[in-house]
């Protein structure tokens, strides 16, 4: 039987874990919440790309949905990374898992600012991704080559 130790700095990868669940969820809040202000009944997705050139408040509507969908999309593969480094990387994964955090979130206030193309400003969140693929390829090397 296989035995996995982990070293008690493993804490701050499981905290930026349960961090970045709570940015996650917190980002379909504001979704469910700006809903009801844009008049975007359920359960359409978004709003009508036309009403939503006409009405600022169901474009930013559109603009939070996309943020949360865009999030959601990517949050599997980086919770998976984060918390397979952790294992080796404990100190590492979680730094990177935070500028993860730090990049939703910028790309979040810039996307519904009103202006999508400031959804930029979170580029720097891909950082967190990378990274935290680059000590997973580390550890496949090490682990294979061993």
């Amino acid at each position: 039987m296989a035995t996995i130790a982990l070293n008690a700095d493993y804490g701050y990868t499981v905290a930026v874990s349960v961090a970045s669940t709570l940015l996650v969820t917190i980002l379909g809040f504001k979704v469910g919440s700006y809903r009801k202000e844009a008049g975007v009944p359920l359960p359409a997705m978004y709003a009508d790309e036309v009403e939503a050139k006409k009405d600022k408040k169901k474009m930013i509507f559109n603009c939070k949905q996309r943020v949360h969908q865009n999030t959601l999309e990517g949050f599997t593969s980086f919770m998976v990374s984060l918390m397979i480094a952790g294992a080796r990387y404990p100190v590492a994964a979680p730094v990177l898992g935070l500028i993860w955090c730090a990049g939703r979130m910028a790309y979040s206030f810039g996307y519904t600012s009103g202006d999508p193309n400031k959804r930029m400003y979170g580029a720097f969140g891909h950082i967190g991704d990378l990274g935290l693929l680059g000590l997973n390829a580390k550890m496949a090397f090490d682990m294979i080559t061993a």
